[in-house]
């Protein structure tokens, strides 16, 4: 970003808001946000409690189960699709509810399925990923150059080398993107999912702070888990530019 001239630091932004915050805070004006340095000191003694880190450890549990089943299943799932056209027939349709559809709302369905617990917390995560890893993983594997099929055939690859070697490969630029989104919305899943069982992990706690308006607590835990979201879809990010060459070699 540029400003006269000048280029700015995207954090110059985040700091902006930062300032607006702590004025507004410190204003009183809106009695459920405290100032900033307020939300932060709370952060502080926040990762400190026994609280949070079980709190933390049973979130970090549900969203890693939940993300690698939604990996192990989208894959597949969307090569199938990519490459079979009756099975993109046949579950097109489907994966695009899914991926459009409010799955808040199938939470409390959920509930009655696995119960008032962690499972329940694993299949929120599993549903808000998986969706969006099989519609890039399709895309990519679509995009796949039939050059590159036929040369791999010519020299007598056998199908499990074609798509271990060949397809898997070149759509991974896609693969890669699908699983960002889906981590993204992976958080989303998990702090939906324990905010209406609200027994365990992070919902409990959110559910504590709101009802003793706890605030600054409240956003020092929102603020954590923002931070937690960034921080995995920039990791996968950088990831993605390490390996945009094989996009260039579909062409």
């Amino acid at each position: 970003m540029t400003l006269f001239g000048y280029r700015i630091p995207m954090m110059a932004s985040l700091l902006v808001w930062c300032v607006a915050w702590e004025i507004v805070g410190r204003l009183d004006l809106v009695f459920l946000l405290p100032p900033f340095s307020d939300v932060l000191a709370a952060a502080f003694q926040l990762v400190q409690s026994p609280s949070w880190q079980d709190a933390t450890v049973t979130t970090l549990r549900a969203f890693t189960i939940g993300i690698a089943l939604a990996i192990a299943l989208g894959i597949p799932l969307g090569i199938l699709m990519g490459r079979i056209k009756i099975a993109d027939d046949l579950l097109g349709m489907w994966v695009n509810i899914f991926a459009s559809a409010p799955l808040s709302a199938l939470v409390p369905v959920l509930m009655i399925l696995f119960g008032f617990g962690e499972r329940t917390i694993i299949a929120a995560v599993f549903l808000f990923a998986v969706w969006i890893i099989v519609l890039d993983t399709r895309a990519g594997v679509r995009h796949v150059s039939p050059s590159l099929i036929e040369m791999a055939r010519s020299y007598g690859a056998t199908k499990p080398a074609l798509y271990a070697k060949i397809i898997l490969w070149a759509a991974l630029p896609e693969i890669l993107a699908g699983i960002r989104l889906g981590l993204i919305r992976g958080v989303k899943g998990v702090v939906i999912g324990q905010l209406l069982v609200a027994i365990v992990g992070y919902g409990a706690l959110f559910e504590t702070f709101s009802r003793n308006f706890r605030m600054a607590e409240f956003w020092a835990l929102t603020i954590i888990l923002f931070a937690f979201a960034m921080l995995i879809a920039e990791l996968i990010e950088r990831i993605e530019g390490k390996v945009e060459y094989y996009a260039g070699a579909r062409q």
